[in-house]
């Protein structure tokens, strides 16, 4: 179940003229509300005010987006203050054509989605994935941003679902290793820690940069580079990351399997420190 809210009031409906609709035009934030207070809000922000530097769209006033955020939370009133919130920022209403003038001010949505945590058992044995064949297209200005348009990610994801897989693993076209459909993927070789780099494609989430962070503090090597295919099947370990649920090991990929490792066991619990709660075992 969601509930829709636009300007502190329930909201049924889009214009059938909304730019979102034509062209997917527009950012999204996917953000996890835990006791009442959404996660990692500065990291959302700051990536989507980036989104809409890169498409030329007015970011609100970031103070503005929060109340408006509180004031739907207050009228939904999910249990335990647990909820998912779904932020969009539309190019807005616009006559038929893809150009609009910068600086166009966009329409602002707040979606508040029931919380259905991740069981215990897979943050503790870890989870199956698949390489999709669907290959993610690079070179795109919106890369390491999370634009309405998702349509390699709706590919990919259907692929999972045939294969019964919590996640699918996305690659370039040269190969590489990107992310995965709703995830960000970091992989351990001879105790280095590497996450893709995402300058071609990619989204870079927020639980992704909170972890870079916390392994440098760590002193751990990390690092994001490019990640051939090969490079996967040879790791030592293989860890997911996501707004939602923080960190998961990868146990299977295909006929590989890995075990849960010492780096992916500090990384959750690293994550654990700095309140994401999902990953405390």
């Amino acid at each position: 179940m969601s509930q829709w809210f636009r300007d502190g009031k329930p909201a049924t409906a889009v214009s059938i003229d909304d730019r979102a609709f034509h062209y997917g035009d527009g950012l999204f934030e996917t953000v996890a509300v835990r006791g009442g207070e959404p996660r990692l809000w500065q990291y959302h922000m700051e990536r989507m005010t980036l989104g809409c530097e890169r498409l030329s769209l007015e970011m609100p006033a970031v103070d503005e987006v929060r109340d408006e955020l509180q004031v739907a939370l207050g009228q939904h009133s999910p249990r335990n203050g647990d909820c998912i919130a779904k932020i969009v920022l539309s190019g807005g209403p616009g006559q038929r054509g893809y150009g609009r003038p910068p600086g166009t001010v966009g329409a602002l949505l707040i979606g508040l989605f029931d919380y259905k945590p991740v069981p215990r058992q897979a943050y503790v044995d870890g989870i199956d994935t698949v390489v999709c064949e669907t290959p993610l297209a690079t070179g795109s200005p919106t890369a390491g941003l999370k634009t309405l348009n998702r349509l390699e990610q709706v590919l990919g994801r259907s692929e999972c679902l045939a294969a019964d897989a919590f996640e699918g693993l996305m690659l370039d076209a040269g190969n590489r290793l990107i992310c995965g459909t709703m995830s960000n993927v970091f992989i351990v070789s001879d105790n280095s820690v590497i996450t893709p780099s995402l300058e071609r494609c990619g989204v870079a989430g927020v639980m992704r940069r909170l972890l870079l962070k916390a392994l440098v503090e760590r002193g751990l090597a990390v690092k994001a580079a490019d990640v051939p295919i090969d490079e996967l099947w040879n790791s030592d370990e293989v860890f997911l990351t996501n707004s939602q649920f923080g960190a998961l090991s990868v146990r299977r990929c295909g006929e590989r399997e890995w075990p849960v490792g010492g780096v992916t066991r500090l990384s959750q619990g690293l994550l654990a420190e700095n309140g994401v709660g999902e990953c405390a075992l």
